[in-house]
């Protein structure tokens, strides 16, 4: 017989319950500490991230491109040289989220709103 076992065998009932109490209550405190490590590597990778991360805004009246949706859909007839950006439209509405409501030049409302990682400044040339 182990030695660990003679020892649990020479405790009370009671004196077994507490020390398994003690123990159950130490893994939930080490437990807790493994979540607060992991909530502190999140918070650190999430400022690794947010220091790269240039946030794009745009106001009423701003001249944009807008990303041919879906990304990686190529039209047949050009191919490769299909064109990334469709433009210049006009924003008209800010939404809540970083969404924005589009028109073309002509004045035709864009269908649906665009979140503004999908668009770029529209910058005339001469």
């Amino acid at each position: 017989m182990s030695t660990c076992r003679q020892y649990h065998n020479k405790l009370s009932r009671e004196d077994y319950f507490k020390k398994i109490v003690i123990e159950s209550l130490d893994l939930d405190e080490e437990r807790l500490t493994a979540l607060d490590h992991l909530e502190g590597q999140k918070r650190k990778g999430e400022r690794a991230y947010n220091k790269r991360v240039k946030p794009k805004s745009f106001v009423v009246g701003d001249l944009v491109w807008k990303a041919s949706l879906p990304i990686g859909h190529k039209d047949r007839r050009f191919g490769k040289w299909s064109p990334n950006w469709e433009g210049p439209f006009i924003v008209t509405t800010k939404l809540t989220g970083g969404a924005y409501v589009l028109e073309n030049i002509d004045g035709e409302e864009h269908e649906r709103a665009i979140n503004g990682q999908f668009l770029k400044k529209y910058v005339p040339r001469c």
